[in-house]
């Protein structure tokens, strides 16, 4: 079996597909300690082996978990229990209908919850933390077989919300909610770098989800998508004055790609579960026949990173889909790659040309070692351990951490014994 977009092939046959959180419990106690690995498997939307085995693969699709609301002492709802292995438009659809929202989506609403969750995964918006940042419990099988609830202000939650599956395995996440409320999404094209880049904090902060979409080449940035938040967010920042041209139909931020697949743009109000992210859930989202990279910076040196990029863009554009900028706010996770800064995320949607894509990302990473980069842990990179114990500053924590909580390294595999530190 092979990731979602073919670059990944599982190195195990063994994929078991438990159906009861009981079920999980008995599939991790029976393997021997240090006999193999046990990995859990979502959406299977990870381009790097972060989720691979030799040993058995937990896919996670058919838990019967039904979504469940928690209610305050005021008798509103303020969380939701879900599945780990339910996706993101499965849950918009569910709190839609009772007229509650997360606070925001990533770009493709078919990722698993977990799974996104432990990658560190994030939508957009200067405001908006990563996903991990609305969890309020996790609940984990642990190696010994047992089930234990991690809760947001317990000691372990900020090593275990963005545990890169190495924690165990989530079978269930709990997510605080708020009250429903609409989008309008509208998208310009042509704006110049030099207005963009004298513009770039107002930009971000114009909409209450922004992303520029670009191939660093040439003078100006692709297509600006902007998701206003018609209940909070405040005056709009006029980008027709700056240059730039605001489309008349629908736009899919890949060139020559039609519009079907994409959520409602045109100004036209709608739910938030059905416009904060990209692609519709019933389209293949994006491209498909893709590879994704992505690094985050602290925020405050965005203009001087994408300036940085500009100057290899000839590199770079060749091998590209698209490239994406978005912010996100800072949160408390030790692995999420926005931990305690707020930060500019650097995305890449590659062709499927994977020798000349790990030629130029070391390239890519260098010319972006001087603003810290962070790579997403679910997504390719050539980035060494050493430096990733320099851009995650609780990596060390996180390993002592595991020796703790899994001591016989039944989570772990190939690509964990890489890249966590090893005294």
């Amino acid at each position: 079996m092979k990731n979602w977009a073919g670059n990944v092939e599982y190195s195990t046959d063994d994929i078991r597909h438990p159906t009861t959180t009981e079920e999980v419990s008995r599939i991790v106690a029976a393997v021997d300690a240090g006999a193999g690995q046990i990995k859990a498997l979502g959406s299977r939307h990870s381009f790097s082996t972060i989720a691979d085995s030799v040993g058995t693969l937990i896919a996670l699709d058919r838990l019967d978990i039904e979504p469940s609301l928690q209610f305050g002492d005021d008798g509103a709802a303020v969380s939701v229990r879900v599945g780990a292995g339910s996706t993101y438009a499965q849950v918009g659809a569910y709190l839609a209908e009772h007229d509650l929202a997360l606070p925001n989506l990533a770009s493709l609403p078919h990722i698993s919850v977990a799974g996104a969750i432990q990658t560190g995964t994030h939508g957009s918006g200067v405001r908006n933390g990563s996903l991990a940042s609305s969890v309020v419990a996790l609940e984990i099988v642990r190696a010994s077989g047992q089930v234990e609830i991690v809760r947001e202000h317990d000691q372990d939650f900020a090593a275990c919300v963005v545990g890169l599956g190495a924690v165990g395995i989530v079978t269930a996440v709990t997510l605080r909610v708020q009250p429903h409320f609409q989008i309008s999404q509208y998208v310009h094209e042509g704006l110049s770098w030099t207005a963009a880049l004298a513009n770039w904090a107002a930009i971000m902060a114009s909409g209450y989800s922004v992303s520029v979409f670009t191939t660093f080449r040439g003078e100006n940035t692709h297509q600006v998508w902007s998701k206003r938040r018609l209940d909070v967010d405040g005056p709009e920042l006029d980008l027709a004055a700056l240059g730039a041209t605001e489309a008349m139909v629908a736009l899919h931020p890949l060139p020559g790609v039609t519009a079907e697949s994409v959520t409602g743009q045109l100004r036209e109000p709608g739910p938030w579960n059905e416009r904060l992210a990209h692609f519709r859930s019933e389209f293949q989202p994006s491209h498909g026949e893709e590879i994704q990279s992505e690094y985050l910076i602290p925020a405050e040196h965005a203009v001087a990173a994408i300036t940085a990029l500009r100057v290899i863009g000839d590199r770079i554009a060749p091998l590209l889909h698209i490239s994406e900028l978005r912010s996100v706010a800072a949160d408390t996770a030790w692995l999420s790659p926005s931990y305690a800064r707020d930060s500019l995320a650097i995305h890449f949607t590659w062709k499927p040309m994977t020798d000349e894509i790990l030629a130029v990302l070391p390239l890519i990473e260098h010319t972006l070692e001087p603003f810290a980069p962070r790579p997403h842990w679910g997504k390719v990179s050539t980035m060494s351990p050493a430096g990733l114990r320099r851009a995650y500053p609780r990596l060390d924590d996180f390993a002592a951490h595991l020796s703790r909580v899994d001591p016989d390294a039944r989570f772990q595999n190939a690509y964990l014994k890489r890249v966590l530190p090893h005294d």
